[in-house]
């Protein structure tokens, strides 16, 4: 500082020239100084210090120059410059100020010129000119000076560029304005008015500088009158400068049409702060002049119209709708008229038609102010309204493609660009298929409804929207304030939108119903929709425009007016020209409809509705038939809405009544009818008048139908009037019992009305008035084919049906009493045949022995002898070692599996007297007991069998698996002991009678295993296929091959409960391991041992079961091949084998295998059918060894045929074609005189194999036969017997006569004896049967005299061989019928209710007793007489409905139903109205209603309810079954239950389950049945203490687990998935579950949605549902807000339905619940990795709760894009707006992170913000848009945001 002193004192000389000298040495000094004296050092700023701050013009002005050069000359930074003059300015005094400005200035330039500054990085607070502007108010005008002046000098280095360095500081010129005094107008004014001056300077470089003040417009906050004040002298200002501007440009021909789209944008910028609803602004009329103004001159000079001004129209029309002042409304109608002449003029815009939906907007505005009382707006309206009807007729005319408007995805929204994109995707109906936030709204609590998407959603949506608000008022309940702001603000926008609509070919009719409801809603806009109508219809009128429709529904329109009390004069008078005489009858009697309709709405109108339906005024118009229709129309609704008001009007009701047109009288019979119902009228005095003016009904079916529904009304007093009722009650019959040979629908709906009357009269009434009706209207039932006349007869008959059961005689229960032939000689049978001494000695008739052993007890020597149990068990042990040793089993498997089945019933008798003498003091339990038992009984058995001779030791061996059949389940430790044993024997190669005897045992004892028993059974198993392997004994490999069927008989059919799903996963594989074994082993041994190159048995050699992961097939065995003879002695072991491979199929079919099952059935019938053939060229020796395998086929293929007819896998035709073959085959044989061995097995096994297949036919009572071939059949049988045969094939003979009476020798299978004997003589004359053949009337003589044959051979006989056989084959039939009669009362005693319904009788005449006959007798193979299968749906229907059946096989009949359709379908066309598959259902419903009284209907549900046979049903069998699940609970025991849902949960989740080869719409039908069936188990008030309810969640956890995600997106109409609804029932179901199960369910973790893997849609499936349970009310709200973190941190992707989920969840949520939402929503977008997900769901909850939801589009993009109109608008209501600053606040926040985010990845650098809260990468292609969004949205809140956080976002860059 020394060193400048003596300068700086030279500073301070008086003479002003001295003074600048010296500034100037001091500064030149500074200039050559050394670094520590230079201008940076301390002694250079303080000298630089000094000279500014001096009080000496002089020194100050020289120094500011000084200083100016430093800079200049880059000997003084420019920052440093700046601040020395900044900082001198604020300390200076106010005379000095225009110096130090200029010098600031002057840096500015020089900074500017030589890029110094940082234009974008140049904040507000460091800008020199907003210093210099904030320092004090008296730089003002220099500063303006200096702006300009910069602006001059700088223009030449660009001008976007320069504008843009002033842009801070006319920004903060502007928005300071609120927060400071009266000044800073002025200031901003001078500003302005200085630029735009300038720019009037610089014509042709003025484009920019507008840019900079139109951008600044966009900032300016209007809150008060005179802020609006100021911006309009803005406003004008750069107007009147745009204008001149524009008018050089043009005259030189410059850049035109850039200064035409300036001054679209100064428009827009204009109209913005007045064209949002919520803002209530002042000043209007002056932005309309300038408006005006701005577009005026442009038409002046001849300028095209712009496309763009459509964005500046739609502002117009929303500000339009709010304009509420005269002037204001004159003013805007003036414009707009200016703007829609000037394009009308313009030839290039006339081109375009793509605006025309923005312009038609205005028609309803307009419309509305057509109503004001001053002439000058009504008649700016009308000539407005003038030049819109051209632009709509276009409007209806242009093809929808030249209405297309290209929408930009990522843009921002403004309110009329919301407004227009809503009426493009409405009307341009091919865009994609969208979904409107009004389908959210309409969710209320549990209103739980399907999103619908399309154009008719939104208008329908909008109409329930408003019908809900009136709804609410209606209720005294509070309108949501959502909806109090549509109401208050939206109606006449609304209004305008549907309006546009109206005009519509296809939406037009759903428009003017909105608009209705619209109207109803609103009363204000009552006079707007009278004046529409009227101009619509003058509309379409004027220009030809023929759309008959949508005049009628705009006429419609008009009645709904009516609602509003003041509205009544002027709809009334709009209607009154309507009705002068001299109009068109047309136009007369639509008016008389649409009075009628509004007297509906309003009763004030009454009077003059009265007026015109008064009887002259009907008689004067009663040439007209249009009026008398409307007129008797209308007294029609008068007297059904108003019966009171139609007593008014009863002599035109009699009028109507009595005219001759058929259609006029039956409009009078129901307005009758409607007065009769309410009591106004007396029927029968009513009926006394009229009845002689009805026309004949009998010719005429509308005068028929119209009469039968007013004779209902008939029954209230029939008992009254006796004589009356009955003849009414004979015209009722009389039309139902007509027209029944023909097709005319209106007859048909006649008689639907004739029954349905019938339905109101009681039963004994109409049983006085008809004679026999009941036997009548039976016979009618079941000739009718028509299905709605079905359907009313159901119903009738329904009614008589519970009158005959509460009628009914209480008879007394019937006992059967045997008066069969037949049963009387086989109860008299032990007495006869077994005499004492062969009671003593069994051996002598050893199988009657075992089969007979009750006969012991009747014994008095047999009583005596046992004392105690040694005595018993000595007893049976010599009885068992004489039978044993008498029973020859000569190496046949029939002879042995004869003796297998006998053996059971000795040894059950055995056990019980065993039991009976145990010690019963010891302290021990049954079963403990029944172990004992049998451990003591097998020990002697395996001793016996050990010490026993061959012969003995084969029997013995058999009685020991029969001993285990005859034990119960649990005692499963004998069994194991029984198969050690058996498998010990299985190996002893060297003993062939042990092996093939044990083979057959240990298969049985295999089926009998336990659960827990899997080791032996697979031991036994894997012994049987290695011993068939080893041995060379084709007898052992056939017994190992029954042994085999038999073991694997209960593979995949036990339901085990396990600890976890693995478990059983691989108990599973490990039986369907087990089956391939069996099926490959057989088939491989069939081949080799037959030589066959069938290709089934090739392929079933390599056979797999679905779902088996073993792949090991690989079976060799090696046999050489037999010789003839050799061939000839082992038939029997092909034939084994054959019948191990027909034993498979059931466990074939439960496994999946279906075309296995159907493979195996056709080679064993092909096998049939070639074996005559092949007898035919039999000779000594079988030259040919697959036919070895024709006996095994005859006795399989009844088990075949049994399991496939009950499962429907074969056909009638087969069955048949079977029953001839059998015939053929035994009829060749008798023919062949040879008797070989294979002779005799063949036709001993096709004997044996014909009965059983005729008992399994005729026992399912399904199918029937031919009399004539079951006759033949039997006598080939007799004959068999009766020639001299081996002993053996007379066995099998008569077997076959005992086996087709149901006897089921040899075989596992037992058919139906018994039927009930209304069944039994229903078929005399028919030459068909069907049902039991012992319990045939047809056969009974026939079936005696057999019997009889067989008796006097096993009484008297000289062969004593024969004597055994036709004893034993006796006895097989009587412990057949017997044991049933045994089970039958077991029954009886198990099921109460089952005898009730049996027992109890019907008498003749009863209407349940016809039917059910009339079913029993249904058969297709009838052709004369097959019934269409409506009918017989109709009859099931009602049978369901009777609270008892007789006492008949239904299970049977059921059956024979349920194939009925499919067998008579080629024989009737095809209806339209029946339902494919509707009989079949109907047999479900049935045999629910009755199966807890009929055992054979619980068999049909059980094996229709299997997986095996479910899985192969069809759909909608599926879907009935599962819609029935509570009918299953409540009928199915609880380890039935446990399958039953394990196998839905497997048939659902199976990946080879059929179920996955069906439609996504199928899948989702079938999943609907299924909610709804649990969810009906749900409700069961026993479930919470049933042991299945874990099955059931489990079940639940399968179906959740495959629900689809809940979608907004529209799915094709081809799939048509019903994804809504399934989410419906299942939300409800599982709200009905139990909460901990549920919530564990749905549990959600961080981890599970930020992984994007399988488990993904399971969490947002999970998300989902809890939001349905929310909007259900099953789980509380806070649930729902527990996820909110998570959700709202997660990425977007999959999540936008969650989202919308969430949303319609939180519409019934309290107020302060959704702000808390909102607020929570804001403060996780700031942190948030994916701020994406959290903005759009604040975009959806803002669109959801704010003025503008009926607008808006439910779309990922457009929520964001709408989110500053959508937020602004919500947190401007009063509601809200307590949380304003709070979430501008937070807004503000998480902006400044996304802006911070976006610019660095702009610049390619990471903002250190980001390193503490990162963005994830894959949010980086929103980047832009979201900042965007953020921006603008900021900007629509910035009233919120405090001065420096507005300064800072209207400095960003929001490009």
């Amino acid at each position: 500082m020394d060193a400048y002193s003596s300068i700086l004192e030279r500073t301070r000389v008086p003479q002003a020239s001295l003074q600048r000298f010296a500034v100037i040495q001091l500064f030149h000094s500074l200039r050559s100084a050394p670094p520590h004296l230079s201008p940076d050092s301390d002694a250079g700023r303080e000298a630089i210090t000094q000279c500014l701050h001096s009080s000496l013009p002089a020194v100050v002005d020289q120094s500011v120059r000084e200083l100016c050069r430093l800079v200049k000359d880059s000997q003084l930074d420019l920052s440093r410059g700046l601040l020395e003059l900044q900082s001198a300015l604020e300390g200076s005094q106010a005379h000095f100020v225009d110096v130090f400005v200029k010098g600031i200035g002057f840096l500015v330039r020089v900074g500017f010129q030589r890029d110094w500054f940082d234009v974008k990085a140049e904040a507000s607070e460091n800008h020199p000119f907003i210093k210099v502007l904030s320092c004090r108010i008296e730089v003002q005008n220099v500063l303006i000076e200096e702006v300009l002046l910069f602006m001059v000098q700088c223009r030449q280095y660009g001008l976007v560029k320069a504008s843009e360095f002033l842009r801070p500081l006319l920004n903060f010129s502007i928005l300071r304005i609120p927060f400071t005094g009266s000044s800073s107008p002025s200031f901003a004014k001078l500003l302005v008015s200085s630029l735009a001056s300038l720019c009037c300077s610089f014509p042709s470089d003025a484009i920019p500088f507008f840019n900079l003040l139109i951008g600044c417009l966009r900032y300016y906050q209007c809150k008060t009158a005179e802020d609006h004040r100021d911006f309009l002298a803005l406003a004008e200002l750069i107007v009147d400068a745009h204008v001149v501007v524009l008018r050089h440009l043009v005259r030189a021909g410059l850049m035109v049409h850039e200064a035409q789209k300036s001054a679209v944008k100064l428009l827009d910028a204009l109209l913005s702060p007045y064209s949002d609803l919520e803002k209530q602004t002042v000043g209007n009329e002056p932005v309309l002049h300038l408006s005006r103004r701005l577009l005026a001159v442009q038409k002046e000079l001849g300028l095209c119209y712009l496309p763009e001004l459509a964005s500046s129209l739609l502002s117009l029309v929303i500000k339009l709708t709010t304009l509420e002042l005269e002037h204001e409304q004159l003013c805007m109608l003036n414009l707009v008229s200016f703007v829609l002449k000037w394009k009308i003029e313009d030839e290039h815009a006339k081109a375009r038609v793509s605006s025309a939906l923005t312009e038609v907007l205005f028609i309803f505005p307009i419309i509305n102010l057509m109503s004001s009382p001053s002439k000058s707006v009504k008649g700016a309206a009308t000539d407005l309204l003038f030049l819109l009807e051209k632009i709509s007729v276009n409007l209806f005319a242009s093809p929808r493609e030249e209405l297309s408007v290209q929408v930009g995805l990522l843009s921002i929204s403004k309110p009329g660009g919301i407004v227009f994109r809503l009426l493009q995707h409405i009307w341009l109906q091919d865009l994609p298929s969208t979904l409107f936030f009004l389908n959210v709204s309409s969710i209320r609590g549990t209103d739980v409804k399907e999103m619908e998407n399309g154009s008719k959603s939104w208008i329908s949506g909008l109409k329930e929207y408003a019908q809900r608000v009136v709804e609410r008022r209606k209720s005294f309940h509070p309108v949501f304030h959502s909806q109090e702001m549509t109401v208050n603000e939206m109606p006449l926008l609304l209004s305008s939108l549907l309006g546009v609509l109206l005009l519509h070919n296809s939406l037009g009719s759903f428009a003017a119903e909105a608009l209705n409801a619209l109207g109803v809603m609103e009363p204000k806009l009552g006079v707007t929709l009278l004046l529409a109508i009227i101009y619509y219809s003058y509309l379409l009128r004027n220009n030809n425009l023929f759309c008959p429709d949508m005049q009628l529904h705009i006429l419609a329109m008009l009645p709904f007016l009516a609602m509003h009390t003041p509205m009544v004069p002027l709809v009334v008078q709009t209607m009154t020209p309507m009705l002068c005489k001299d109009v068109k009858p047309v136009l007369y009697a639509t008016a008389i409809r649409l009075l009628c309709k509004s007297w509906e709405i309003n009763d004030r109108i009454f009077g003059s509705l009265q007026a015109v339906l008064l009887p002259e005024r009907f008689n004067e118009f009663i040439s007209d038939r249009a009026i008398g229709l409307s007129t008797a129309a209308s007294l029609r609704d008068v007297c059904r809405r108003n019966p009171d008001r139609g007593v008014e009007l009863i002599l035109s009701v009699s009028e109507s009544i009595e005219n001759h047109d058929p259609v006029i009288q039956v409009l009078g019979f129901q307005s009758l009818g409607h007065l009769c119902e309410a009591d106004a009228v007396d029927f029968y005095t009513a009926w006394k008048v009229i009845a002689e003016h009805v026309l004949d009904y009998s010719a005429d079916a509308i005068v028929a139908c119209g009469l039968c529904q007013l004779l209902r009304w008939g029954a209230s007093d029939a008992e009254a009037y006796p004589e009356a009722s009955r003849n009414i009650l004979q015209i009722l019959w009389e039309v139902g019992s007509s027209g029944q040979s023909t097709g005319d629908k209106l007859w048909m709906k006649a008689r639907v009305s004739a029954f349905e009357a019938l339905y109101a009269f009681e039963v004994v009434q109409i049983e006085n008035s008809i004679q026999n009706f009941k036997e009548r209207f039976v016979g009618l039932l079941i000739l009718e084919t028509n299905v709605d006349v079905l359907r009313a007869m159901e119903e009738l008959e329904a009614k008589i049906i519970a009158h005959e059961h509460s009628t009914r005689r209480r008879l007394v229960k019937e006992k059967r009493v045997t008066g069969n032939k037949i049963e009387k000689l086989l109860s008299v049978f032990p007495r006869v045949i077994l005499s004492s001494g062969k009671m003593s000695n069994p051996g002598e008739l050893p199988g009657a022995a075992l089969l007979c052993p009750s006969s012991r007890a009747e014994d008095a020597n047999y009583q005596v002898q046992l004392k105690n149990a040694d005595d018993v068990l000595g007893w049976y042990t010599d009885a068992i070692r004489e039978i044993a040793a008498s029973l020859h089993l000569s190496r046949n498997l029939v002879v042995a599996l004869l003796s297998l089945q006998s053996w059971k019933p000795f040894m059950q008798h055995w056990i019980r007297a065993y039991l009976l003498y145990l010690d019963v003091k010891e302290p021990s339990i049954v079963l403990d007991k029944t172990s004992k038992a049998a451990n003591d009984i097998v020990k002697i058995m395996i001793q016996m069998a050990e010490d026993s001779i061959p012969r003995s030791a084969e029997n013995i061996a058999l009685a020991i698996g029969a001993l285990c059949m005859a034990l119960p389940p649990s005692v499963h430790d004998i069994k194991i002991t029984a198969s050690k044993f058996l498998l010990n024997w299985l190996f002893q190669y060297e003993h062939e009678h042990r092996q093939w005897s044990a083979a057959i045992s240990l298969g049985l004892i295999s089926s009998l295993a336990h659960v827990t028993d899997r080791k032996q059974k697979v031991e036994n198993i894997d012994g049987l296929i290695k011993v068939a392997h080893d041995s060379r004994n084709t007898l052992i490999k056939g017994a190992c091959g029954v042994g085999l069927g038999f073991s694997c008989q209960d593979l995949l059919t036990r339901v085990v409960v396990v600890e976890n799903t693995s478990e059983k996963e691989i108990m599973d594989q490990l039986e369907l391991d087990l089956l391939g074994k069996i099926v490959r082993a057989l088939s491989v041994m069939i081949c080799q041992l037959t030589q066959s190159s069938s290709d089934i048995l090739w392929g079933l050699s390599k056979y797999v079961p679905p779902g088996s992961i073993n792949t090991d097939v690989e079976i060799t065995f090696d046999s050489s091949c037999m010789s003839c003879d050799e061939k000839e002695e082992d038939i029997w072991g092909v034939a084994g084998l054959v019948l191990g491979l027909g034993s498979c199929i059931s466990v074939l079919y439960r496994a999946g295998s279906y075309d296995d099952v159907c493979d195996i059935k056709s080679l064993l019938i092909s096998w049939i059918t070639d074996a005559h053939s092949l007898v035919k060229n039999y000779g000594s020796c079988i030259k040919d060894s697959h036919v070895l395998v024709a006996p095994g086929a005859c006795l399989a293929l009844p088990t075949v045929v049994s399991f496939c007819q009950r499962v429907e896998l074969i056909n009638d035709n087969e069955l048949d074609m079977l029953v001839v073959c059998y015939k053929e085959i035994i009829s060749g044989l008798l023919y062949v005189k040879t008797s070989g061995t294979f002779h005799q097995g063949l036709l001993m096994a096709s004997c044996v194999g014909a009965g059983d297949l005729l008992a399994c036919i005729l026992g399912e009572g399904v199918h029937s036969l031919e009399v004539q071939h079951v006759e033949e059949l039997l006598e080939l049988m007799r004959k068999t017997y009766s020639s001299p045969y081996p002993h053996i094939i007379h066995f099998g003979a008569m077997l076959g006569v005992v086996n087709a009476m149901g006897a089921g020798a040899g075989s596992m299978i037992h058919h139906q004896l018994m039927a009930s004997s209304q069944t039994a003589n229903g078929r005399k004359s028919s030459s068909r049967v069907m049902g039991p053949l012992f319990s045939s009337s047809a056969f009974q003589l026939h079936l005696t005299s057999l019997m009889q044959d067989m008796f006097l051979v096993a009484q008297n006989s000289d062969d004593h061989q024969q004597q055994q056989y036709a004893a034993w084959a006796v006895s097989f039939l009587r412990y057949r019928l017997w044991s049933q009669d045994v089970e039958n009362c077991d029954n009886i005693y198990k099921n109460e209710n089952a005898n009730v319904s049996v027992s109890q009788s019907f008498s003749e005449d009863s209407t349940v007793l016809k039917l059910s006959l009339w079913l029993m007798h249904l058969d297709s193979s009838q052709t004369a007489s097959i019934l269409h299968v409506s009918t017989v749906t109709a009859v099931l229907r009602c049978l369901s409905r009777a609270p008892r059946l007789p006492g008949f096989d239904w299970g049977a009949v059921i059956r024979r139903c349920m194939r009925y359709e499919a067998q008579v379908a080629e024989l009737f066309p095809q209806d339209s109205v029946h339902v494919k598959g509707a009989l079949r259902e109907e047999c479900i419903r049935f045999s629910l209603a009755h199966a807890n009284k009929f055992e054979p209907l619980l068999v049909l549900l059980d094996e229709l309810s299997d997986l095996s046979r479910f899985r192969i049903l069809h759909l909608n069998l599926q879907s009935r079954i599962l819609l029935h699940l509570l009918d299953l609970i409540k009928l199915f025991s609880s380890s039935r239950l446990e399958k039953l849902f394990n196998d839905i949960a497997e048939y659902l989740s199976s990946p080879i389950s059929p179920y996955q080869n069906h439609s996504p719409r199928q899948k989702g039908l079938l999943r609907i049945s299924c909610w709804k069936g649990l969810s009906q188990c749900h409700d069961e008030g026993s479930l919470s203490t049933s042991d299945y309810i874990p099955f059931m969640e489990r079940c639940m956890e399968v179906l959740f687990s495959i629900l689809p995600v809940s979608s907004t997106v529209a799915i094709s109409e081809q799939e048509n998935v019903p994804t809504a609804e399934e989410w419906n029932v299942a939300t409800r179901c599982l709200g009905k579950s139990r909460r901990a199960w549920l919530f564990d369910l749905l549990q959600i973790s961080e981890i599970t949605l930020s992984q994007r893997d399988d488990c993904f849609s399971i969490t947002v499936k999970k998300i989902q549902a809890r939001a349905w349970l929310v909007r259900l009310g099953s789980f509380p709200l806070t649930e729902l807000g527990k996820l909110k973190v998570y959700i709202l941190n997660a990425a977007s992707e999959g999540l936008w339905d969650s989202l919308v989920e969430v949303i319609a969840a939180l519409q019934h949520a309290e107020g302060s619940v959704k702000r808390q939402w909102l607020i929570d929503v804001l403060e996780i977008s700031c942190v948030a990795k994916f701020p994406s997900t959290a903005l759009q769901f604040l975009g959806l909850l803002s669109g959801s709760f704010c003025r503008y939801m009926p607008l808006l589009i439910l779309d990922p993009t457009a929520v964001l894009s709408d989110l500053p109109v959508t937020l602004a608008s919500l947190l401007s209501s009063p509601s809200w707006r307590i949380i304003a600053e709070t979430a501008a606040s937070r807004l503000w926040t998480s902006m400044e992170r996304i802006h911070d985010w976006s610019t660095s990845l702009a610049c390619g650098f990471e903002a250190p913000s980001m390193k503490l809260q990162p963005i994830d990468p894959s949010e980086n292609e929103m980047a832009d848009f979201l900042r965007l969004v953020m921006h603008e949205t900021c900007v629509s809140l910035k009233e919120y945001l405090p001065l420096d956080k507005q300064l800072r976002l209207v400095n960003m860059i929001a490009h």
